[in-house]
């Protein structure tokens, strides 16, 4: 089983980008035997980042692609996001960039779902030192423009999970281990699908 994994890379203040550091923890820790983690940087800027996503899913065809990046607003919070949204991407990115028509998928529907079920990962997991949440507004900048693209090409096999910046209690350490924790469950309910 191929699952895949993006961060992001440095935006406006955020020289270190809490997401590409948790990813980069998970992928130390690993998933066990059967998974096989490859992992991605991708630039927050609207138009490499839908063009990394979609050569994701045509060249590697994972089973689950996993997105993380960073709320700068959540302050020791891991907020799991159940579906993207097409529309609304007013907000320039660093290139001075948005979206034309502020719009992900010209002919796509308003919003696409994951078929991971976050609300009952939501309930089923904890993680030691920090509060994980459940959302259906992934925010209308990156990160919801790349999880709407990903659902998109991905057939809806694709997760976003935003985690809070770094700082003295939140360790990318501890943000990878919440990540594993998170992801085990996920692929649990992918082999249940599955079977």
């Amino acid at each position: 089983h191929l699952s895949f994994f993006s961060g992001f890379g440095p935006f406006r203040q955020y020289l270190v980008n809490s997401s590409w550091e948790a990813v980069k923890e998970l992928s130390k820790r690993g998933l066990g035997e059967n998974i096989n983690l490859r992992i991605m940087q991708l630039p927050a800027v609207y138009q490499k980042a839908k063009e990394q996503v979609f050569k994701i899913w045509t060249t590697l065809q994972p089973l689950l692609t996993v997105h993380v990046g960073l709320a700068s607003s959540a302050k020791a919070l891991i907020i799991l996001e159940q579906c993207g949204k097409n529309k609304g991407y007013q907000e320039m990115d660093g290139c001075g960039f948005h979206p034309e028509g502020g719009c992900c998928m010209l002919d796509g529907p308003e919003k696409i779902e994951s078929t991971i079920n976050m609300k009952t990962l939501w309930k089923n997991i904890s993680v030691e030192g920090i509060d994980i949440i459940f959302s259906r507004d992934a925010g209308r900048y990156i990160c919801d423009y790349t999880y709407y693209t990903s659902l998109y090409y991905g057939n809806g096999r694709a997760a976003f999970i935003h985690v809070p910046p770094l700082s003295n209690s939140v360790t990318a350490e501890l943000l990878g281990k919440a990540l594993q924790t998170i992801i085990l469950e996920m692929l649990k309910q992918c082999g249940e699908e599955g079977e």
